[in-house]
């Protein structure tokens, strides 16, 4: 219970104000000129001011709330390392124990710390405030942390934590662990397909003077270098960047003995292969109506270099003009197809034919050129069926089909083959699912006797109208007709031209994300998706790594025609790896390398400068004689809140007004008998 006094003035606080010192003065003037009577009329005045600013008693009723303290128990993954789980629980068990017996005391626990798949790092004081929300800063009596040390969240001013109480922190671990860990020094994030980027990083032992180690590094899963490093030594490895999309590189050294764990000793660097302008020569053997459909598509890509020919004047073409004459320009066979074809990522022939303009030796480099791995696309018509047909060539030994030597003439519509319906290049391509399918017809195709590679697509009488081949280390596409310019002009309403073209252009250039058999890993949030692109019936379990190094085995289920899928929530940040025993892939969930597992040796250095400004300690848990749980002291006021063998909390006076009364001193009979008898009083001063 509380009393006071309140004031609720009758007039504006300058009339009051200019009242009293009006009663002031006068009172003065009384006792200056000793007047009789002077005390008794400078209390009338007095009263009658005091009437004015109408005071009232006030008694309140509270009840006391009690002080809140937090306990914080850290539940990252560095805490499973060693005995520190074992810690922790008695810690916690300990320490509320003690704190049970504080009167008037609320503790609220919580853990903190654990990985959501998404936030890097140990987050405590995340934890802390979450806990602490709807409690007003005067009734929080302090914190308790249980953890290893390593917090990543912590403020660099005790004012940001939003309260005045001591925080204390109980370290687990002991002081004398020893840890290795691979530091990054340098880490490019891009690099140039074809080129190679240097990756630079050290290797640091904690807690003991460590011996050399033994490094390894690998990119995509294949070892590219191994070598000796001594600890604090700064190593510099060039990684060739060999396709585009993330390149992973693994750095790992040999284990430390004694050490307290082995996953800091990988380090992960993922680089994205760029590539540099895509180099295609298009060579278009006569003019016709769909020449500016291969053009128009490669030259609206700003990341292909187009190198393009049509033949306008074949050698056999005698007209009697003049050379000098002409407008034209020789076609650089000996440049293109022998000093420069290595730098050709694709070579395409649109409606070409042996014209003399090519010799047969330049078309036996471009078959070796192919074996080597690079890539040619045929766009055939009549070209193909004639005498002079590139089969009829060097070129033959790489080609997917031989030609009868006729055209099968007549409308059609284009079909996916059944492989085509699990092949990228051309699963899902727009109106494909329609019978017919939603695109326009085409009006001839080469007919074929022989065929190898893979049919993606079929005109009439299953005739294969789109064949893949791989030739070595190269890549061989043919279109066995010439009228997929229709689809570009829009007749009967287009067709799929832009994808199709496109995804063989990009098959063909060994994009990833085109290959027929693939084993891919993706994140969504917290879910790890593994997809199985396969040509076949069927797939193989699939065996998933942890970082932690935990495995466990996937049964993918069928999604769409050749892919296959399975995904599962995931909490563990780093790098995950996924294999079926023929095909292996990596993927990051979070950042490269988690800050969690950085350093993980335990510490009181971190949390101590912040921990100091609130008053409290950090201190080991552990000592020879096994867990030391301080004494907890309660104290009302001070800037230090621990001592050798204490620690403490700032209890609060913090109270709940569940009931006012209020008494009015000047109002109604007290009011005025107060004022009528001091004017009696004055009155029968003067009679006397």
């Amino acid at each position: 219970m509380g009393l006071g006094i309140t004031f609720a003035p009758l007039v504006p606080d300058s009339v009051l104000w200019a009242a009293a010192a009006a009663a002031f003065v006068v009172a003065a003037l009384l006792f200056v000129t000793r007047t009789r009577g002077a005390a008794v009329r400078a209390v009338a005045l007095a009263l009658a001011v005091l009437a004015l600013a109408n005071p009232s008693f006030t008694r309140e009723d509270r009840e006391p709330l009690p002080s809140v303290a937090a306990v914080v128990i850290d539940r990252s993954a560095s805490q499973t390392f060693g005995d520190r789980a074992a810690q922790t629980v008695a810690a916690r068990a300990a320490l509320a124990q003690r704190l049970s017996r504080v009167a008037g005391l609320e503790v609220r626990v919580v853990e903190a710390g654990e990985s959501d798949g998404e936030t890097d790092g140990t987050r405590l004081f995340a934890g802390l405030s979450a806990a602490l929300a709807d409690v007003p800063p005067d009734r929080i009596a302090g914190a308790f942390m249980i953890t290893d040390g390593r917090v990543h969240d912590v403020p660099a001013e005790a004012a940001a934590l939003g309260f005045s109480a001591p925080v204390h922190a109980l370290i687990t671990g002991r002081p004398d662990e020893r840890d290795r860990r691979i530091v990054l020094v340098a880490t490019p994030r891009f690099g140039i397909v074809g080129q190679s980027q240097t990756v630079a990083f050290r290797i640091e032992d904690q807690g003991v003077r460590g011996a050399p180690a033994q490094i390894v590094v690998r990119r995509d899963g294949e070892q590219i270098a191994a070598r000796t490093a001594a600890p604090g030594e700064t190593i510099r490895v060039p990684v060739a960047i060999q396709h585009a999309g993330a390149n992973i590189v693994e750095i790992e050294a040999s284990p430390l003995e004694g050490e307290l764990t082995t996953i800091n000793n990988r380090a992960v660097v993922s680089i994205d292969g760029v590539r540099d302008k895509l180099r295609v020569l298009l060579v278009s053997g006569e003019p016709h109506a769909g020449e500016r459909t291969w053009r128009n598509l490669l030259k609206s890509d700003a990341s292909v270099d187009l190198v393009h020919f049509t033949i306008l004047r074949p050698p056999e073409k005698q007209d009697g003009t003049p050379i000098n004459e002409l407008s034209l320009i020789a076609f650089p066979t000996r440049e293109l197809f022998q000093q420069k074809i290595n730098e050709f990522h694709l070579i395409i022939f649109d409606r070409y034919a042996r014209q003399g303009v090519l010799p047969i030796i330049y078309l036996d480099n471009v078959a070796r050129y192919v074996r080597e791995g690079g890539a040619v696309l045929l766009a055939a018509g009549p070209d193909y069926a004639s005498p002079t047909s590139l089969w009829r060539t060097p070129l033959d030994v790489v080609l997917p089909a031989e030609p009868s030597g006729r055209m099968i003439e007549g409308p059609f519509h284009a079909r996916l083959t059944e492989l085509g319906k699990r092949h990228p290049v051309t699963r899902g391509l727009n109106g494909a699912d329609n019978d017919p399918p939603n695109w326009s017809r085409f009006f001839r195709i080469v007919d074929t006797v022989k065929t190898t590679g893979t049919p993606v697509m079929q005109g009439p009488q299953g005739k294969p109208l789109v064949l893949l081949q791989r030739e070595g280390k190269g890549r061989v596409a043919l279109v066995l007709s010439d009228h997929i310019w229709l689809w570009a002009r829009g007749y009967e309403g287009g067709g799929p031209h832009l994808d199709l073209l496109r995804r063989l252009s990009h098959w063909l250039m060994k994009q990833p994300d085109l290959e027929e058999e693939a084993l891919r890993l993706s994140v969504r949030g917290r879910d790890l998706i593994v997809q199985r692109q396969t040509m076949e019936d069927s797939v193989a379990p699939v065996t998933l790594t942890s970082p932690t190094g935990a495995t466990r085995t996937l049964n993918l289920d069928s999604a769409e025609p050749g892919i296959w899928r399975a995904g599962l929530v995931v909490n563990e940040l780093g790098l995950w790896r996924a294999t079926d025993g023929k095909l292996s892939a990596l993927v990051n969930v979070g950042p490269a390398n988690p800050r969690e597992f950085t350093e993980v040796t335990s510490t009181t250095e971190t949390l101590a400068p912040l921990l100091g400004q609130t008053g409290g300690d950090a201190r080991r848990l552990t000592q020879e004689t096994g867990v030391n749980l301080p004494r907890i002291v309660t104290v009302r006021s001070g800037n230090t809140y621990k001592g050798d063998d204490w620690m403490g909390l700032k209890m609060r006076d913090a109270s709940v007004v569940r009931d006012i009364g209020v008494l009015p001193v000047f109002a109604g009979l007290l009011g005025l008998l107060l004022l009528i008898g001091s004017l009696a009083a004055t009155w029968l001063r003067e009679g006397r």
